[in-house]
């Protein structure tokens, strides 16, 4: 897509949404990073399930920490992945205590030497808890960007790359946002509702659904 394109793109987008926002419930960042940590391959809905049962009995590192991991266990058992997230949530939390005063950290590094926590769960930390504008990429991002043309790559750090120099300035922070909810809901994996897509004619996707 070329630049002017581009831009257009993020002005509907910002149009039909000024303020995107997660659609994991949390009310501090501790709270966010063990959401975003049981996300993985789990969807949203799933997560906050679990976790307003989990958050209401502990909703703080150190009542975290104090669970354990078999205790977690029992708390978010209907997600999948659940052992070795739980394995990950209690480890994290003690980290966070012993290295960072309980605190979530803000650099990336440090981040990513918590349990459970790579590239993508930083980026949405640093974006969702810090303003930073940088964006995660997850399977929705990577289809979209692969599929629009927008910043098209081969794995997801090689979009993350792209939608970095692509993404104009102004648009950066919330960036993260309109593409995972315009995937989740709009360019579906099996089956894009092109119909309604508030960008069908600036997409690239040859074997989209004319209306």
């Amino acid at each position: 897509m070329s630049p002017k394109i581009i831009r257009t793109l993020f002005e509907r987008l910002a149009a039909a949404c000024p303020e995107p926002a997660t659609e994991l419930e949390y009310a501090t960042p501790f709270q966010l990073l063990v959401a975003v940590i049981l996300s993985a391959q789990a969807t949203d809905k799933g997560v906050n399930l679990a976790t307003r049962r989990l958050f209401r009995e502990a909703p703080t590192v150190q009542k975290i920490a104090a669970l354990g991991e078999e205790k977690l266990a029992g708390y978010i058992n209907s997600i999948g992945l659940y052992p070795t997230k739980a394995k990950n949530v209690a480890a994290m939390a003690k980290l966070l205590i012993e290295r960072h005063g309980g605190e979530v950290p803000h650099r990336r590094a440090e981040l990513e030497a918590l349990p459970g926590v790579g590239r993508k769960t930083a980026n949405v930390i640093l974006n969702t808890v810090f303003h930073e504008p940088v964006i995660a990429v997850d399977t929705h991002i990577f289809r979209l960007a692969n599929r629009t043309g927008l910043a098209p790559g081969k794995d997801v750090r090689a979009v993350e790359n792209r939608l970095a120099k692509a993404v104009p300035r102004e648009y950066r922070q919330h960036a993260h946002h309109w593409l995972i909810l315009h995937g989740r809901y709009v360019c579906k994996a099996r089956k894009p509702d092109c119909e309604r897509c508030l960008i069908r004619d600036l997409c690239e996707f040859p074997d989209k659904i004319e209306g």
